[in-house]
């Protein structure tokens, strides 16, 4: 005869066990869902790119330049929502090589998406969000930035996905620093 706690560590065993399979089936099915999805469609147009010269944060006496950009974007994020997607987070970056040949790839501005009925973004006018600057003090001799609209697709069981919804299609060049800061 098996006591009571036996009897209860056999249940929860047993329930532990078939909610493992379960999350691992919606996991496995989330992956081959992905890999029929469409991407999402997006274009990107940056309308001005401005850059200042301002006093440093953390350094008395020394300025550094600080860029400012406005943009213009469209995009159809329905595609990658279904039954799994918990919400999806869109970033705008920007690329570009510094003078020292360092590549650097710096988020601008964020979203997060949570429902399917605001999945179709059109946004005109939009400002940077978060502080762009180089670290070096200075923009000069600093290779034309290109800006990528991004996303990441978080399900609710199983992998993270990485992706590339939009990008300008030319690189944008930095243009020489302004003395006040006007964003």
């Amino acid at each position: 005869m098996h006591s009571i706690y036996q009897r209860i560590n056999g249940i929860s065993a047993l329930l532990s066990s078939c909610l493992l399979a379960l999350l691992a089936a919606i996991a496995l099915s989330s992956l081959a869902i992905q890999a029929t999805r469409p991407s999402a469609a997006a274009s990107l147009s940056a309308v001005s790119l401005k850059v200042y010269k301002e006093q440093a944060e953390r350094f008395r006496g020394k300025r550094q330049e600080l860029a400012f950009y406005t943009f213009d974007y469209e995009a159809d994020l329905t595609p990658l929502f279904d039954w799994n997607t918990k919400q999806i987070f869109l970033y705008l970056s920007a690329e570009y090589t510094n003078a020292q040949g360092v590549k650097n790839d710096v988020v601008l501005w964020d979203r997060i998406v949570r429902r399917k009925r605001d999945a179709k973004i059109k946004i005109k006018g939009v400002k940077n969000k978060y502080r762009f600057r180089e670290l070096s003090t200075s923009f000069s001799n600093v290779s034309p930035a290109n800006f990528t609209l991004k996303y990441n697709l978080m399900p609710y069981v199983g992998v993270l996905t990485y992706g590339e919804a939009g990008r300008t299609p030319n690189a944008i060049p930095f243009p020489p620093a302004e003395t006040s800061v006007k964003p």
